[in-house]
């Protein structure tokens, strides 16, 4: 597998809601969510090399080399196992930072899987997630790989059937510090658990969007307004919205419609992440 160049998804995810129902005593929240993955992400090339050296060739803007997950991914997995393998690791950036899309996560999750695979070190999806979780609260999502309802503080995953519809994501021209969020004294904390045998999704709400539209007027304005034309809410703590529709035609009517200057896209909802099977073709 030396010096050839593999390429794996790293797709988006949206909290289809987002309930936080209460915080520990160290200061992490306890909450309930459904994640589901879209079929639009970034893209991720990996080129194995018998240098043993880990390069980042595509820098991020405003990223640190050092502090990038797909860096440190790969750092913690090569520490994990005592490889001597190295790998030249490039990215297609599409997933915007602080948007609630779960972008770096996702790197970062892709990065183990695949580096999992190449490096040839059969390490369990258990073993992954427990390296992951490591990294950052969302990253065992994406080594799971399937829509799932999510207890505890994101750890605890329950694989979950729930519709997959077409989205308008809408990218307001801000990034969110998810710790500015949960630090805030104004968060509601005492969300009523859900039974996950009983409810409806439709009906569920995302806990932090109030206090959200409240500190970040960009996204007050584009809530509002596309409120105006369908069901819409925030994806984790912001700063990206997701307006759902039954067809793809739908979304791109109201795509066409946003103000000017607004970024967005259009994906479906996926059960399941494409890694997955890119995973069992190599």
């Amino acid at each position: 597998m030396q010096n050839k160049l593999y390429t794996f998804s790293s797709v988006a995810k949206i909290n289809r809601f987002l309930h936080i129902t209460g915080q520990r005593a160290n200061g992490y929240h306890e909450l309930q969510s459904v994640f589901q993955f879209l079929n639009y992400g970034d893209t991720l090339h990996f080129r194995p090399n018998q240098s043993g050296e880990i390069a980042l060739t595509t820098p991020i803007d405003g990223v640190d080399h050092e502090q990038n997950l797909i860096v440190k991914a790969a750092r913690a997995l090569k520490q994990h196992t005592v490889s001597s393998v190295g790998v030249d690791i490039s990215i297609d950036k599409r997933l915007p930072m602080g948007g609630g899309l779960g972008g770096g996560s996702s790197n970062a999750a892709t990065t183990l899987l695949a580096l999992n695979k190449l490096w040839q070190l059969n390490l369990s999806q258990r073993a992954l997630i427990d390296i992951g979780v490591t990294l950052g609260a969302d990253v065992p999502v994406f080594i799971y790989g399937e829509t799932v309802f999510a207890q505890g503080i994101g750890e605890l995953l329950t694989p979950y059937k729930t519709d997959t519809p077409w989205f308008l994501v809408t990218i307001p021209d801000v990034s969110i510090s998810t710790a500015t969020v949960f630090q805030h004294p104004e968060l509601p904390r005492n969300h009523q658990p859900l039974n996950i045998n009983d409810f409806d999704i439709e009906q569920c709400v995302n806990d932090c969007e109030p206090l959200v539209r409240k500190l970040y007027p960009e996204v007050e304005k584009l809530l509002a307004w596309l409120l105006e034309y369908a069901p819409s809410r925030l994806t984790g703590t912001g700063a990206c919205i997701f307006t759902r529709f039954d067809s793809q035609a739908e979304a791109l009517r109201l795509q066409d419609k946003l103000p000017p200057g607004v970024k967005s896209f259009v994906a479906q909802g996926l059960d399941r992440s494409p890694i997955l099977d890119e995973l069992e073709q190599h």
